[in-house]
């Protein structure tokens, strides 16, 4: 079977942990081999600057540093997890990736689109998932999941101006790549959700 880079994209409280958990489990019951990843992370050193990237107490942190840290964590992800994964022709199914930093720091930290998509396709050499699914969620109802989070990081702290800059930053990725992003109505009940990904997927390998 070929190997295939699929990612879940959406704003916090979109549910992607749960999707995500849920499909690789459907997938495996399956018979079909799967990685179940995350970005900022999924390896050690990408986790290391996971916790750099997200602890509270940098605050001092400037909205650069921040793209870049996100940038550095994503190759190596790359090179030491979700290549050889696809390689072996394996699902990587990976919760969140490129559109994120476009979203939280192109639009987000206002450092401009095209600025953080030329840092990151440096970090990727041009690679795209073959399929992203994009949750989408009605913002206030993202919003209200995050403030009913117990701990909050770095990112969840930030002002409600932040967050709809960030979803107009997904209304932008949507618009530019939507040959590769297909939606799924993240308002459904969870078995619905799952479902609709699950078939996503499914088309995708059979394709």
């Amino acid at each position: 079977m070929k190997g295939r880079f699929i990612t879940l994209e959406g704003p916090d409280g979109s549910g992607k942990t749960t999707v995500a958990t849920a499909l690789c489990k459907r997938l495996e019951e399956k018979g079909i081999p799967v990685v179940h990843t995350r970005e900022p992370g999924g390896i050690e050193i990408s986790e290391d600057i996971r916790k750099i990237i997200l602890d509270p107490k940098n605050t001092m942190m400037d909205a650069k540093t921040e793209a870049l840290l996100y940038a550095a964590s994503r190759r190596q992800h790359l090179v030491e997890k979700v290549f050889p994964a696809v390689q072996a022709g394996k699902i990587v199914i990976c919760e969140r990736f490129l559109d994120s930093s476009l979203a939280y720091q192109g639009y987000g930290r206002q450092l401009g689109f095209d600025e953080v998509l030329g840092i990151n396709l440096f970090a990727i050499d041009n690679t795209y998932p073959d399929l992203t699914i994009y949750l989408d969620v009605d913002e206030q109802v993202g919003l209200d999941r995050l403030s009913d989070r117990q701990f909050k990081d770095r990112l969840d702290q930030e002002s409600i101006d932040f967050h709809h800059r960030v979803s107009e930053g997904y209304r932008e990725v949507l618009r530019r790549f939507s040959d590769r992003i297909k939606i799924v109505d993240a308002s459904m009940s969870k078995e619905e959700v799952i479902s609709a990904c699950e078939k996503l997927i499914i088309d995708l390998i059979n394709d």
